[in-house]
């Protein structure tokens, strides 16, 4: 990785700061002149003003408007319509309700019927809004460079068919992402029955292979014991948002009496999102993981031998003497960054302890259709020259293969390259053809989630540019006629059910969002089931090497924001802090404190790292909690072929990974080069200094035995001393207040997100976000608690909600305001203009800006209660922030009805609020964070 070139925070020829401000004036005037005095800046206002009012009397052009002829009979302009439909996250459904005007999409939420949602959605289903709307999508079928049509495209793919039609598809090979369509794969099935001798092949970078038959579907909220062995369930799992819900249903604590609380154990060589909530968190290297494992097993009578050592052998004791306290009441669950003999034990070990049946149950198998082959093979057979037409359906190979798989030299060896694709990507530069994919917004499809329930997916927009779906790919390479994706999926299923009441079931699965009275299509002759039931025979004996002091190790994980690379060009996911380093519009090594020390490393300092023979140039971050001798890589960024946003921002990290190592692999070297990177992290933004009332925190135990410990840590002054008078204003009527549970929010920004396609919010840009000027209406702050290489993490969501202190941005105690500084909203394309909400003005340069409690929603709260003749409902009004909300730890209501939940909230001994002792009584408040420590692991100050 280069050095970044050093140009000043607030100069205008950062190519971020271009591409997103669209500033009005020339570079460098939007900043106050340091020879401009205060007599001559009256004397320029005085003049614009005059001849503001000259302008006042020129006559504007007359324009016509053109009403509708004939109105859609559901379309009121002005007025919302939500479409129940899905989305897919590592290869299965999310159910979602999707909000748009007079059909332009323009907000995504979670379907509350939906049990793999339950109406909470994920910081990547909110930016995918954005990336409807992205001008950098691909629009064109390109080939050679040149433009053509989707008609030249089938044309000159049925010339392709023609000459593998000759050996039943031998020179056929389809790639394609990690997909749980019923219909998709049923099509796949007719292909290769048409084609007998064709393959096709799945390839995802963040697959979950590891896992083979050993995945169970867990219920968090039975289970009184969870560990968690390098696994970030509450986040990247397909299942996430649902485990998220069960996992802090089972920690919610509103009263002491009866209270019960889970205890969470973790281990983890890299701060996730689920091992910073845990109760007890200890930083292991990735390849001690297995030890730690045996050993545990070994503890609780299954006969393993452990391979190695490891430390905190308490922590092994404690978790052993919970799971045995709590039989067939626990889960353990391991990451799939883990090798598949960790899953096989981990399997072992809930079958032990009575946990199936109980807590974990089989996970409903997902068939898919004959000739699927490996990736591995799949690229040996294009290097050999077998495969004539290669069709890639998603994805980008080219760029997130193996390093040495080499996939781009094999690929050049394939006489035709198709590529579909949302996004022109390193794969579609290097592919004879590129089709553009339509948005899961644009077309018709179904999916399967996580549990096995199936939703429709149906469209919200026409398309917007010249695609077409996957789905009518497939049916092209069967040379049936063409039909619109529609057509395609409604038959399939129409065909499976041939029902006198179908299409009356068929329009409550998609007023529903879940299909419930219909059998999905299917397809015989399938191929082996992944079959997801306990292993009883005992894990493969394997050589490891154990990670020494002296030795390294490498990490490889996806970027809490950009995933695999895939949503490098979102700018609300590349402006969201990370959750630990809250770095923004780059990645960076992580390397723990003891690292940085042994080595002489300081943040920003770019070294050379060498694994596996080869090597790239990196800017490392310390971090806090990391394994001592892990240094993780986040994936997907370093792209070369991406939209404005994405390209050439970061390091590529794929350079380094290998088959061998896909997920961790030790021989790490790590060389100072003396070169320095310029991060711009947000985690010092806004701080407030002292010893302040900014977070309570506690263990249960202590609430237990003291309810009233999180409102005793500070004294309020009284009600009388204030600067204003109390009674000034006595909110007879509705008294909007909010309460945020630190108890169960585990941090994930969603509702950061959330905040930012609701209420219009700007990207600034790297540069700017370097001089605190970031817009975010919501901020998730996390804190470190104890010794830099073991702390505990507490997250805590500040919404920029004004208390009427009358400082504004300078001296806010809370630091919640934010002012445009410059022009984010002119230079906008006309697509992107599409994704404003039209409920929320799009603010100009010189505003300041705060929280609103989404006014817009309790406007029109108010507007159909007057309507009704009622009084606004508890629950009418949900926030943006507490509607995503996976763990519903933000709670709105009107706290002058005593019954509402708001009300009810406030009243609990555990709520507080932040800064207290200045008395502002502001009406966001907190629930003190809790942990369930077990007694045994204390440690003494």
């Amino acid at each position: 990785m280069k050095p970044e070139k050093q140009i000043p925070i607030t100069d205008h020829r950062s190519p971020i700061t271009r591409a997103n401000s669209s500033d009005e004036f020339a570079p460098g005037a939007s900043e106050w002149p340091a020879g401009l005095s205060r007599r001559e800046f009256l004397r320029l206002s005085g003049a614009t003003l005059a001849l503001a009012g000259l302008g006042a009397c020129t006559k504007q052009p007359l324009e016509k408007i053109v009403p509708y002829v004939e109105q859609p009979e559901v379309v009121i302009p002005g007025k919302p319509l939500r479409f129940a439909t899905a989305t897919q996250f590592n290869g299965f459904g999310q159910g979602l309700l999707v909000t748009g005007y007079e059909g332009r999409p323009t907000k995504i939420e979670g379907n509350p019927t939906h049990p793999a949602s339950l109406g909470a959605t994920s910081v990547w289903a909110q930016a995918d809004i954005l990336d409807l709307y992205d001008p950098d999508r691909a629009q064109t079928v390109t080939t050679g460079g040149g433009i053509k049509t989707l008609d030249d495209f089938w044309n000159a793919l049925n010339l392709a068919l023609e000459s593998v039609k000759s050996a039943a598809g031998a020179t056929l090979r389809i790639l394609t992402e990690a997909i749980s369509s019923p219909t998709l794969l049923a099509q796949l099935a007719d292909v290769m029955q048409k084609f007998p001798a064709a393959r096709w092949c799945i390839w995802d970078p963040l697959n979950r292979d590891n896992l083979n038959a050993n995945e169970g579907l867990c219920d968090f909220s039975k289970a009184k014991v969870v560990v968690a062995l390098d696994s970030d369930f509450l986040y990247t799992h397909p299942y996430a948002l649902r485990y998220a819900r069960d996992f802090s249903n089972a920690r919610r604590t509103i009263d002491a009496g009866g209270a019960r609380m889970n205890r969470f154990y973790a281990a983890e060589p890299t701060p996730t999102i689920t091992g910073s909530n845990a109760d007890h968190r200890v930083a292991v290297s990735a390849q001690d993981i297995l030890s730690l494992t045996q050993i545990i097993a070994s503890n609780l009578g299954i006969g393993t031998r452990p391979t190695g050592e490891v430390d905190n052998k308490d922590w092994v004791e404690a978790v052993v003497r919970d799971l045995n306290a709590n039989r067939g009441a626990g889960v353990i669950i391991a990451g799939e960054t883990q090798p598949p003999e960790v899953h096989a034990l981990v399997s072992q070990i809930n079958m032990k302890l009575g946990n199936n049946g109980v807590t974990i149950s089989p996970v409903p198998p997902l068939a898919l259709p004959a000739n699927r082959i490996g990736f591995r093979k799949l690229v040996d057979e294009m290097r050999g020259g077998t495969v004539e037409l290669l069709i890639v359906l998603g994805g980008n190979p080219r760029y997130d293969a193996p390093a040495d798989f080499d996939f781009a030299a094999a690929s050049e060896k394939v006489k035709l390259r198709v590529h579909h694709s949302v996004y022109f990507n390193e794969t579609s530069r290097h592919s004879h053809w590129h089709i553009p994919a339509l948005h899961f917004l644009e077309s018709w499809s179904d999916t399967r989630a996580f549990d096995g329930s199936v939703s429709i997916v149906q469209p919200l927009i026409e398309p917007m540019y010249a695609g077409t779906s996957a789905h009518e790919i497939l049916e092209a390479l069967t040379g049936q006629s063409p039909r619109t994706s529609y057509e395609i999926v409604h038959t399939r299923w129409q065909t499976e059910n041939p029902v006198p009441d179908f299409e009356a079931k068929w329009r409550r699965a998609l007023s529903d969002g879940i299909v419930r009275e219909l059998a999905a299509p299917s397809f015989p002759n399938h191929g082996e089931s992944p079959a997801l039931a306990a292993s009883v025979s005992p894990p493969a004996e394997v050589q490891r090497t154990e990670v020494r002091r002296s030795r390294l190790e490498l990490l490889f994980r996806p970027d809490v924001s950009v995933r695999d690379g895939r949503y490098a060009n979102n700018g609300w996911l590349q402006e969201l802090p990370r959750q630990f380093s809250k770095l923004v519009w780059d990645n960076a090594a992580l390397i723990s404190p003891q690292l940085a020390k042994r080595e002489e490393l300081e943040n920003g300092a770019i070294v050379d790292l060498t694994f596996r023979d080869r090597t790239i140039q990196a800017p490392v971050w310390i971090q806090p909690g990391q394994a001592e001798n892990s240094v993780t890589m986040p994936l997907g960024y370093g792209r070369e072929v991406a939209g404005r946003v994405g390209r050439n921002v970061g390091f590529n990290a794929y350079a380094l990974r290998t088959a061998d190592a896909f997920w961790s692999g030790d021989g790490l070297t790590i060389r100072k080069n003396g070169a320095r990177h310029s991060f711009v992290s947000t985690q010092q933004h806004h701080d407030v200094h002292g010893p302040r009332g900014i977070l309570h925190d506690g263990t249960f135990e202590e609430f237990v035995s003291n309810p009233h410990f999180a409102q005793e840590k500070e004294n309020h002054p009284s009600i009388g001393e204030t600067l204003y008078n109390p009674k000034e204003y006595p909110y007879k009527g509705y008294k909007w207040g909010m309460v945020v549970d630190l108890n169960v929010c585990i941090g994930c920004h969603a509702c950061t997100i959330a905040c930012q396609a609701e209420n219009n919010i700007p990207v600034v840009g790297k540069q700017q976000v370097a001089v605190h000027r970031e817009m975010h209406w919501i901020r998730v702050d996390t804190y470190y608690s104890g010794a830099a290489d073991d702390p505990e993490f507490t997250h805590q969501p500040v919404p920029n909600r004004c208390v009427g202190t009358r400082y504004c941005s300078n001296n806010c105690p809370y630091k919640v305001r934010r002012f445009n500084f410059l022009e984010y909203n002119n230079g906008l394309s006309p697509t992107e203009k599409l994704v404003k909400n039209p409920d929320v003005t799009v603010r100009s340069r010189g505003v300041m800006e705060k929280c609103t409690y989404c006014i817009q929603r309790i406007n029109a709260a108010r507007i159909n209660a007057e309507l009704e003749k009622r009084t606004i409902g508890d629950g009418d009004i949900v926030p943006a922030c507490a509607q995503v909300c996976p763990v519903e730890a933000i709670v709105f209501g009107n706290m002058n009805d005593t019954r509402s939940r708001v009300a009810q909230l406030k009243r609990s001994p555990l709520n507080y609020w932040m800064l207290g002792e200045l008395n502002t009584r502001p009406r966001t408040s907190y629930f003190a964070k809790l942990r369930n420590r077990n007694a045994a692991l204390v440690r003494s100050d």
